[in-house]
């Protein structure tokens, strides 16, 4: 696989001359006419095209979203924000291109598999672990969850980032758990069975997008029914009506508050504890990600020029110091 041009980091100047992935395509109007940008992508990030003026028209017409195309460019900036200058833009066959070159990923899915499958067969309530297994022993439920991205445009966008982003909550809540003298194996069902809507509300085959279903109800509410659906047609029932209740709750009520998306708050330990987990992961990967990325900081400050939106528009600071570890 040859060298893939590493997009947030390119400088100023660079000239590319590589196949992306084209993750949007969006008309504007200004005083001087219509003008097309392209937001293009691989496996590294995306960077955004410079503005396409009608003259050029031609370069970008028939491109949708999901296009594999061969481009020429140089990184220029406009606003403080890089922007890819666009010579050519050739669309090229998908099968011309290895996606793992045009999609960004966890890369083998294969260690974080061993670390979720650990904690799963130290579970020691053998009806807990009964309604895990509905999923986690089916080849299909496991190819397509390895797969998932943990959102289309936001934390944990690779794929695979809804497997690294279940073991950093399983992680995260254990330690939760310990501190609360709560108990870990609910903790670790709950996380294991919070975002399985994804599957149903995310499509990964090409660009990162909401299915239709996701649009209209949501990962949390596909994520309910598929558990409800599940355990209703399995028989014997793996688990009490009450025990399903609670691993109910876990995906109701994780986004926290009704205003974020749950339809209930937590109302136990370890649904409170997965809440949090689950929020520390997805802020902390979106910080990382915002602290990476050199067009949030003008001219090498180092403190953002704008609030983070996937932080709620907080500013970020990537100051650092070894606190004497190099005297």
């Amino acid at each position: 696989m040859s060298q893939l041009p590493d997009l947030p980091r390119l400088p100023l100047g660079a000239r590319v001359q590589d196949p992306f992935l084209v993750l949007e395509v969006e008309q504007r109007e200004s005083a001087r006419g219509p003008f097309w940008t392209l937001t293009l992508g691989n496996a590294t990030g995306r960077l955004p095209s410079a503005p396409v003026w009608s003259e050029q028209q031609e370069m970008v017409a028939g491109l949708t979203k999901g296009t594999v195309v061969q481009v020429i460019g140089e990184v220029t900036q406009f606003g403080g924000k890089r922007q890819l200058r666009l010579s050519s833009v050739r669309p090229i066959p998908r099968g011309a291109v290895e996606w793992d070159q045009l999609l960004p990923s966890i890369g083998d899915p294969a260690p974080w598999w061993a670390r979720l499958d650990e904690w799963r067969a130290r579970i020691a309530k053998p009806r807990l672990r009964a309604v895990l297994d509905l999923f986690y022993e089916d080849p299909a439920f496991r190819t397509r969850y390895g797969a998932c991205p943990g959102s289309t445009n936001g934390h944990h966008a690779t794929l695979g980032g809804l497997l690294k982003h279940t073991v950093e909550i399983v992680l995260i809540g254990h330690a939760m758990a310990r501190a609360a003298r709560a108990d870990a194996d609910l903790v670790t069902a709950g996380a294991l069975l919070h975002d399985i809507g994804k599957l149903e509300a995310y499509r990964w085959e090409g660009v990162f997008e909401t299915t239709e279903a996701g649009a209209l109800l949501g990962h949390v509410a596909l994520g309910h029914r598929m558990l409800v659906e599940r355990l209703a047609t399995t028989d014997p029932r793996p688990c009490t009506e009450r025990e399903q209740w609670m691993l109910e709750h876990f995906i109701l009520s994780h986004h926290g508050k009704l205003e974020f998306g749950a339809a209930v708050p937590p109302m136990f330990v370890e649904a409170e504890i997965l809440h949090y987990a689950d929020d520390a992961s997805a802020k902390t990967d979106s910080m990382n990600l915002a602290l990476a990325d050199p067009d949030n900081f003008a001219d090498g400050a180092p403190v953002s020029a704008r609030g983070v939106w996937q932080l709620d528009r907080r500013k970020v600071w990537r100051g650092d110091s070894d606190w004497g570890a190099g005297d």
